[in-house]
């Protein structure tokens, strides 16, 4: 039996429904300053910020490798493979004498049209101090897997909650 899809949720001015994103994912570049902290220490601040749009989720923000602090991002085990995107490797995240295991993720070849991928990473907000868009401090996109992060110019529902695994 197939999951009933939700009703998306109505927008103010100035928001965006994730129910318009679309599938296969879009890639864009966006005027936005994204920061990170983690064990009380700035691992990155940038203004070269790529959000990856997706139906259902929150926005996956993209930020350069070459941006974070030295030593923050640490390669790791595993990896994982998106049908659109291609094969992510991990990274653990180190910052402030804190340590988050597996807690970014990049495609260091991306499939044709995720290009702008490339020497980017992603971070799971969970774990972290806090991950800000702009002076917004973002919410993680609910479940362990998924690395959206919500602000409140996006609603939902989102990918992630108690009974979503079908959408």
């Amino acid at each position: 039996m197939k999951a009933r899809l939700p009703v998306p949720l109505p927008t103010r001015p100035g928001q965006e429904s994730v129910w318009a994103y679309p599938r296969p994912p879009r890639i864009e570049r966006v005027p936005r300053r994204a920061r990170i902290v983690l064990g009380g220490e700035e691992i990155v601040a940038t203004d070269d910020v790529v959000r990856v749009l997706e139906t259902s989720h929150p926005p996956v923000y993209y930020l350069p490798i070459a941006a974070f602090a030295d030593g923050s991002l640490v390669p790791t085990h595993g990896g994982s493979f998106c049908e659109y995107k291609g094969s992510a490797t991990y990274f653990d995240v180190h910052g402030g004498g804190a340590i988050r295991p597996r807690a970014a993720w990049t495609y260091p070849s991306p499939s044709p049209g995720y290009e702008l991928l490339t020497g980017r990473v992603a971070v799971y907000a969970q774990g972290m101090d806090a991950c800000m868009i702009d002076d917004t401090e973002v919410q993680p996109q609910p479940g362990e897997y998924y690395g959206g992060w919500i602000t409140p110019d996006v609603v939902g529902p989102f990918k992630g909650v108690p009974g979503s695994a079908g959408w």
